[in-house]
């Protein structure tokens, strides 16, 4: 069974803007926007309805190794950006039993 290929942005574009009867153009307009804002506000914590939302999260600094050489070295504390999905998505993707 083949995987299926991921929508591209300008199938995700032309699929909503046939769903709301808007022209591609304005689709496409709300979608970079929505993004934008996604950017902007991420750093505060940002929730996208239904799907999940993006937090920052603390790394603390650590212990590794150099796969090369096997030398351990110090991998200093840091932000990343994480996205915790919503019950609501994890339940539509693999429905409970």
């Amino acid at each position: 069974m083949a995987k299926k290929k991921p929508m591209t942005k300008a199938q995700i574009v032309a699929y909503l803007a046939a769903k709301t009867n808007v022209p591609k153009k304005t689709a496409q307009q709300f979608v970079e926007e929505y993004a934008k804002l996604a950017y902007k506000e991420a750093k505060n914590e940002f929730t996208l309805p239904g799907l999940g939302k993006l937090v920052v999260s603390k790394r603390k600094a650590r212990k590794g190794r150099n796969p090369a050489t096997g030398e351990e070295i110090k991998i200093p504390a840091k932000k990343v950006l994480k996205f915790r999905i919503a019950k609501a998505c994890k339940d539509a993707v693999f429905p409970q039993k």
